[in-house]
């Protein structure tokens, strides 16, 4: 796990060597500094005259300077390495989620990735830059002072060897519970997060419903979860504090108390006052230096889980990858499903879809219709490999959509998705998604496919309207227009419609359809659709039913063949009245 996160300091590796060097400076400095201040005091207690003591002062000075500057470079170094260190980690793990297919997104929750990407890599940042920083200076100093109190003080230095195993023993145990604690504190965040994201995304059927108080009354029962646990963790770090507060106690009660003994009983013999003062200062400092490493100890326990979860992102592969020597041409929009089944987990006992076997010939329009569940988006996430199939292989322009370069083969095939997304930003750079390069006559041809045209022009803005994000000030049936045009202007040789036109009136989808037969020959269409009129003109007709295809064939022959077809179609025209 450590060697995973130390390959994202990279180009920092300069910042990060200097800022333990220029800790080491103003520790050696600052650890030095008792023992000048002790020669002093007996210079003085010796009668020493002013231009002595000027000198000392000077020392002191510039030592205590030096210190300094030593400490604020280390400082800045430390901020600009943690900076750099966390944009890094964070770009790993955007890129490495930007690789994931829909079965690692399934794997982790939207909610978890967004904490691991900011929580977590801040708690992370956090750590690094005490390791870096206080981690080097707290040991230094400890063994500096160490040094130096036992030079100075003989046998006094014994009473740390007393204090600082119960100091570890006390911290240990703190570790030991403190680490399961974090463990389910970061999990109840993921649900913190979930709630958030939910509410916010269906901010309109919240309001619409009047459910403000109960998503409210939601969020705060997910809050006090992560309050409860934050609670009892800090209740037992807490304990971490007033143990080294004992320590530092008792070595300030018991080092004069010793100290004082041997000069009053030896006459200053073997320890004079310059060497007390001295001696207790470097108590101070190896006190210090624990209580820091406390808190470095506490930051790195709460951190311990975040980077468990950050690699556990950066350590997962994407379950679909490039073959070794992939196809790059998609020669046509021929579809074949040759036995295929799916379903989503390995572990699942039933399959999603089920022995579908179905041949579609370039340039065909084919319609898709069943009910809720039985599969319809499934079956098209299979054509531009979302998800690979568990059985049986699925070819278009008879190769297998396995042995293709997956961006070839997605730019060949255009989804419009059931759930329609924009981003925020003008009409034209929505549209450019499709096409980075399409020019404005290219964007105005897809539009007036789309049926999309008409009502940009109607805006004032026209096709620099900006957007909001998620196209929250657009229609539902603009914003499935404008996604259609969007996937048209990448020019696919498979085109898909999952749902795509439920929010249009019917005479808008009639036109689209019109406009699609004329205009895009060559392009294979595949619409999913609730409404028969959606597809009753089609060149084949698939109906779903329980992760099978129950029937196919055109609007006539599942008029005489297909009970389910002919229910859904009488149900829809009532009386004759068909929508065309």
């Amino acid at each position: 796990m450590i060697r995973k996160l130390m390959g994202c300091i990279r180009e920092n590796k300069k910042h990060t060597i200097l800022t333990p060097l220029f800790m080491l400076g103003e520790v050696g400095l600052e650890c030095t500094l008792p023992m000048i201040t002790g020669w002093l005091i007996n210079a003085i207690k010796d009668g020493a005259d002013m231009n002595l003591i000027l000198r000392y002062g000077a020392i002191l000075i510039l030592m205590a300077t030096g210190s300094m500057c030593c400490g604020i470079l280390s400082g800045w170094f430390a901020a600009s390495a943690g900076a750099g260190f966390a944009k890094n980690l964070r770009h790993d793990l955007f890129a490495r989620v930007q690789s994931f297919s829909f079965a690692n997104i399934d794997k982790f929750s939207t909610s978890s990735l967004v904490t691991r990407l900011t929580t977590d890599v801040t708690n992370v940042q956090m750590a690094f830059m005490m390791i870096i920083r206080t981690a080097v200076r707290s040991p230094l100093m400890l063994v500096f002072a160490v040094v130096m109190s036992v030079r100075m003080g003989g046998s006094i230095a014994l009473i740390f060897l007393v204090t600082v195993p119960i100091l570890a023993v006390g911290l240990f145990v703190i570790a030991k519970k403190a680490m399961p604690m974090f463990k389910a504190v970061f999990k109840k965040y993921d649900n913190l997060n979930n709630s958030v994201q939910e509410n916010v995304k269906g901010m309109r059927v919240v309001k619409s419903f009047v459910r403000e108080d109960y998503e409210k009354q939601k969020f705060a029962g997910a809050s006090e979860d992560v309050r409860n646990d934050f609670t009892r963790v800090e209740k037992l770090l807490a304990i971490n504090n007033p143990l080294m507060l004992l320590a530092m106690y008792i070595c300030m009660i018991a080092i004069p108390l010793l100290t004082a003994r041997i000069i009053i009983s030896t006459g200053g013999a073997d320890m004079d006052v310059g060497a007390l003062s001295t001696l207790i200062t470097y108590a101070v400092q190896i006190l210090m230096s624990l209580m820091m490493l406390s808190m470095i100890f506490v930051m790195i326990t709460i951190s311990g889980e975040a980077a468990r979860r950050i690699v556990e992102v950066l350590d997962t592969e994407p379950t679909l990858s490039d073959p070794a020597q992939p196809v790059t041409q998609v020669s046509d929009g021929s579809i074949d499903f040759e036995n295929v089944s799916f379903k989503y987990n390995p572990e699942a006992q039933a399959y999603a879809l089920a022995d579908v076997n179905l041949h579609i010939a370039s340039g065909q329009t084919v319609g898709i219709l069943g009910g809720t569940g039985s599969s319809k988006t499934t079956l098209i996430q299979l054509i531009s490999r979302l998800y690979d199939v568990s059985e049986g292989s699925v070819r278009v322009g008879g190769v297998d959509v396995r042995d293709y370069d997956m961006e070839v083969l997605r730019n060949q095939v255009a989804v419009v998705l059931q759930k329609n997304v924009l981003f925020s930003g003008t009409i034209k750079e929505n549209l450019r998604w499709g096409d980075p390069e399409a020019t404005d006559e290219e964007m105005i041809r897809a539009c007036k496919l789309a049926q999309a045209h008409d009502f940009i022009t109607a805006h004032a803005e026209g096709y620099d309207r900006f957007i909001e994000q998620g196209g929250a000030n657009v229609s539902g049936g603009q914003k499935q227009r404008l996604c259609i045009a969007r996937a048209l202007l990448k020019k696919p040789k498979i085109l898909i419609l999952d749902d795509s036109t439920s929010a249009v009136d019917t005479q808008t989808d009639a036109l689209i359809r019109k406009a699609f037969r004329e205009e895009l020959p060559d392009t294979t269409k595949l619409i999913i659709a609730q409404r028969v009129a959606s597809v009753q003109d089609a060149d084949l007709i698939l109906v779903m039913d329980n992760g099978r295809i129950a029937a196919q064939g055109t609007h006539e022959e599942l008029l005489e063949s297909s009970e389910i077809y002919r229910e859904v179609f009488t149900s829809q025209t009532k009386g004759g009245e068909e929508d065309v």
